[in-house]
């Protein structure tokens, strides 16, 4: 062999020695250290709901005790950031935070620690933020509150209906428990009611506020007062077991959130699945990769969920869910179907949604859409958490 081609030869395996080098570099997986800064413990069902499947992810990744913290009882102010400092400053490199208050706070530590990737659940700047270790996560948790509401007009007309099915006004009034009147909540009610309303045409629902996401006492006498006021069946957005707690008292079917509760009244939940998410971001951390900005869940990638029907469901309960589902995934059936409700006596054909949330309340996008002939709500198309704030016909908020 020729000096030449000798030195041609080492050249090029010294190239391909560099190059595989590089890549062995470049596709070394970084050790994850994760934090989950939630707002309450795992009294609060939100809480728990969180806390459960951060746990679930942690060990389906291999991750142990020594590489994942969860702290409980942080409130919405200066505490979450300096909580998420100080874990940046300890060797994290994933921060979540799971309330709607955590985000300035969350952002506050995204601009100071760079190299730390913080995610937060529910909030509505990450997309306007434009910050590279910032992102906001969330589901369309209404296809599931949807299907709740299926099952709980499938029980007006076990327990009130006629030979044909129908139940009367005085029947068909229902009662909801919120927390605050912010789009998620509102949202929630209405999807809801939407599935309620799909089974009982003339049902009607009156939503209460208790003014805090988890408060078991006002949860508890705000579903009394519901009851008291008539109701035949409660659901809620709150965090406690207040209000299935007055309704088991009473014998009032209960439709709750993030979990199976009441004994004899419970008839379904519906919840967020976080586990998909929080691999998610685990495995974009350990790879090097991008977290998706804004990150909604649906029923079709298994982070809405909901529950095994309870000992209060009406019988084929759920065959119907399986057929509405089965909808809801392939796309048929919009939750949101403008033709379904009415405004003020009139059904929607554009409608301004504050998505952006510049902090001045004014809406800049127009959030209906016409779809294979359908015209509908378009939610959490344009950014993960709800945007949802219309007060629609044959509902009344209370207090």
């Amino acid at each position: 062999m020729s000096k030449k081609i000798l030195s041609l030869v080492l050249a090029v395996v010294m190239l391909v020695g560099a190059v595989v080098a590089f890549s062995s570099c470049n596709s070394e997986k970084k050790d994850v250290k994760a934090a989950l800064i939630c707002l309450h413990g795992d009294s609060s069902t939100y809480d728990k709901n969180f806390i459960d499947a951060f746990k679930q992810a942690c060990a389906n990744k291999g991750l142990t005790e020594e590489n994942y913290t969860i702290i409980t009882d942080v409130p919405e102010g200066t505490e979450c950031y300096d909580k998420a400092a100080d874990f940046a400053d300890n060797g994290y490199n994933l921060v979540f935070a799971n309330s709607f208050g955590h985000e300035a706070y969350m952002i506050q530590a995204a601009k100071e620690f760079p190299d730390v990737q913080f995610c937060h659940a529910t909030g509505t700047k990450a997309h306007t933020e434009n910050l590279a270790n910032y992102q906001n996560a969330f589901a369309s948790i209404y296809q599931g509150r949807y299907l709740a509401g299926v099952a709980a007009g499938l029980k007006l007309v076990e327990l009130y209906g006629d030979a044909e099915g129908k139940v009367s006004d005085e029947n068909a009034k229902i009662g909801y428990v919120g927390a605050h009147p912010y789009a998620e909540v509102v949202s929630g009610y209405t999807s809801f009611y939407l599935g309620v309303k799909s089974i009982v045409e003339n049902v009607t629902m009156e939503v209460r506020y208790t003014g805090e996401w988890y408060d078991e006492t006002a949860e508890k006498t705000t579903a009394e007062a519901l009851i008291a006021a008539g109701c035949k069946l409660i659901s809620q957005h709150a965090d406690s077991m207040g209000a299935p707690t007055a309704c088991e008292n009473a014998n009032v079917p209960n439709v709750s959130y993030n979990g199976a509760t009441g004994k004899n009244t419970f008839v379904i939940a519906s919840r967020i699945n976080w586990v998909p998410y929080f691999e998610y971001i685990i495995d974009c951390v350990k790879e090097g990769k991008d977290i998706a900005t804004d990150w909604t869940g649906t029923l079709a990638n298994d982070a809405v969920k909901i529950t095994a029907v309870g000992t209060a469901a009406a019988e084929g309960t759920q065959a119907k869910l399986d057929e509405v589902a089965a909808k809801l995934k392939d796309g048929t059936l919009k939750v949101f179907d403008c033709a379904t409700f009415t405004v003020k006596g009139a059904h929607l054909t554009e409608y301004l949604a504050d998505v952006d949330d510049a902090g001045d309340f004014v809406p800049e996008t127009n959030v209906i859409k016409t779809e294979n002939g359908v015209t509908f709500f378009d939610e959490s198309a344009n950014r993960s958490a709800p945007y949802f704030d219309i007060r629609i016909d044959g509902i009344t908020e209370v207090g």
